[in-house]
């Protein structure tokens, strides 16, 4: 179940390889910021040209986007043309930052892929500096900008209308960034929109062209309705497959070209490519998991089919609860999630990501597992950190010398055990489970403290946890059935 001397060495070679390749291209970032953007903003995460004020209030503004390896390229490129038009404009201060921008999360879905942001003083210059951006830029891989238009197809260069000063407006009880519409009225700088319907897009005589939707089965044999998860890398939607009759439900899991890529080069298409393997690799094990109606590319972009689990996740589940559950209920799906893992550890592979948003608690109260995207072979442990706080154990952000990632799956169901049982998870200083509940066994508590050893070649393997746990719960239900 162990990597070989081998395979370890050649993992920490990688991975000092990419840590190094991206520490250059920092360093080589904050020198072109120096030359190009020596404003600095300490109250924002931006660094700005040297130019003043764009001249205008609000019009169309120009993205380019980039990856946390194109940036450097990207601005040597377009730093001298800018900074040769007196142009105003903005990029992130660290790539850190611009891998967060691109993440989705941190600073909003609309901020995705937003590493250029520049502000013409005019519609006539916004033209010139598009043309000859696209020029300089064509040849870039970046993440697509949600909501933005497109100056050409396949271009690098983005527009959309809204503020360039800061200046706000109250709706429904929240202030908003705004911009003025033809009546002189402050109306909100919507990010979900490229621009409002009365804007005059400046780039249409420029022959635009616009592209008719080629036909994917994104648009004949699934047909998406509702956005249940948005990111950098990616969104999740249900949706209905019209191969069968009646249409079924569906997840569609997208994966997005060049989306949220990590020092390591893995963008989203990678990920969802790669849990479509993993998921058919365990299927064709006899492991339960999400079933796999099909996949595809459409603009560049993965998609992954895969079966609709009606029900909700365990954290949606135990947040609405008002009562913790029984101890037998507890043991009941800590036996079924041991098991899980034990068959997942038997094929090779380690999940890295076991909690409870990606567990679905279904109608019939069982417990069926999701999102297998940052799984790696036990055999070839990956080298760079995964899963969630305070999911993953301390040790999977350490250094990587080579170790194996199986123990950060036994943590994992350490912590979902406590949780179940305790009603919340535990911090840096873990207090005894006994303590914060009568009643439970003591047999059980040992395997939890386990489980959540700081050495993780301490933890017990998945199999011999289910055994345990196995025993436990016959036991309790045998003092149940005489106490009747």
């Amino acid at each position: 179940m162990y990597t070989n001397h081998r395979s370890k060495a050649a993992a920490v070679r990688e991975a000092h390889h990419l840590r190094k390749r991206y520490a250059a291209q920092s360093v080589a970032w904050l020198r072109l910021c120096d030359a190009y953007l020596p404003r600095i903003d300490s109250s924002t995460i931006w660094r700005y040209s040297a130019a003043g004020t764009a001249g205008l209030a609000q019009g169309w503004k120009l993205h380019i986007p980039a990856t946390i390896f194109t940036a450097v390229k990207v601005l040597e490129r377009v730093g001298p043309l800018l900074d040769e038009r007196g142009v105003l404009f903005k990029a992130p201060a660290s790539l850190d930052e611009l891998a967060k921008l691109n993440a989705g999360i941190f600073y909003g879905y609309s901020q995705i892929g937003k590493c250029l942001t520049i502000y013409p003083p005019s519609d006539a210059e916004a033209r010139k500096l598009a043309r000859a951006l696209h020029r300089l830029t064509r040849d870039c891989v970046a993440p697509s900008i949600p909501y933005d238009h497109r100056y050409r197809p396949e271009s690098c260069v983005y527009y959309r209308y809204g503020s360039f000063i800061e200046q706000t407006v109250e709706k429904d009880g929240q202030v908003k960034l705004a911009i003025e519409d033809p009546n002189g009225e402050l109306v909100p700088d919507r990010r979900d929109l490229a621009s409002p319907a009365w804007a005059v897009n400046p780039f249409v005589d420029l022959k635009q062209l616009v592209q008719k939707q080629k036909a994917s089965l994104l648009t004949t044999r699934f047909k998406a309705f509702r956005a249940l998860a948005q990111r950098g890398k990616g969104g999740v939607y249900q949706a209905l497959d019209f191969s069968t009759m009646p249409p079924r439900l569906c997840v569609l899991k997208e994966g997005r070209r060049h989306g949220e890529v990590g020092i390591d080069g893995r963008d989203g298409f990678w990920r969802v490519e790669h849990e479509e393997r993993l998921l058919k690799t365990m299927a064709s094990n006899g492991l339960r998991v999400q079933s796999v109606y099909g996949s595809f590319t459409a603009e560049k972009h993965f998609y992954l089919a895969l079966e609709y689990i009606e029900g909700e996740t365990l954290e949606a589940y135990l947040e609405r609860r008002c009562r913790r559950l029984s101890v037998a209920s507890v043991l009941r799906w800590s036996i079924a999630l041991a098991e899980l893992l034990a068959e997942m550890h038997r094929l090779g592979w380690v999940w890295r990501d076991c909690k409870p948003r990606n567990l679905i608690v279904t109608k019939n109260g069982t417990l069926r597992a999701i999102d297998f995207e940052g799984a790696c072979p036990i055999a070839k442990p990956d080298p760079f950190p995964w899963g969630t706080y305070p999911f993953s154990p301390p040790e999977s952000a350490a250094p990587f010398h080579g170790q194996s990632r199986l123990p950060e799956d036994l943590y994992s169901l350490g912590k979902i055990i406590f949780l179940l049982l305790a009603g919340r998870v535990p911090e840096v200083d873990i207090e005894p489970l006994g303590d914060l509940r009568k009643g439970v066994p003591a047999g059980v508590c040992e395997i939890v403290s386990e489980l959540l050893h700081e050495d993780p070649a301490r933890r017990p393997h998945a199999q011999n946890v289910k055994k345990k746990l196995i025993d436990e719960f016959n036991r309790l239900t045998s003092i149940g059935k005489r106490n009747r």
